[in-house]
């Protein structure tokens, strides 16, 4: 089973409202096993644009992925972020296949 992973590139645009977005996410990604391998953190732009903030998520599957961002839980987070950020978000399946040598 692959694991799936939510790419995030988001634009905080009210920093003391995005504050309680963060406060509620962690209930669903909790239940759902989320893993942070990216957040925020220095980066650069190599090609194309970018928004001011970057986040990866690791989850154990892709079902569990999808099932959060779905979930009852992270709905919550969803209308706190409503007016603090916008996002560009993306699940994905991860890849298990051959790799270069």
């Amino acid at each position: 089973m692959s694991k799936g992973y939510w790419v995030v590139r988001v634009e905080v645009t009210n920093m003391d409202e995005y504050k309680n977005y963060v406060a509620l996410n962690g209930e669903a990604f909790s239940k759902y096993g989320a893993h942070f391998l990216v957040r925020g953190g220095a980066f650069e732009v190599a090609e194309g644009g970018a928004k001011s903030r970057n986040v990866v998520i690791e989850f154990p599957s892709y079902e569990q992925a999808v099932a959060c961002y779905h979930s009852p839980e992270y709905a919550k987070a969803i209308a706190a972020r409503k007016n603090a950020a916008f996002a560009d978000l993306i699940i994905i399946e991860g890849y298990n296949g051959p790799q270069p040598s």
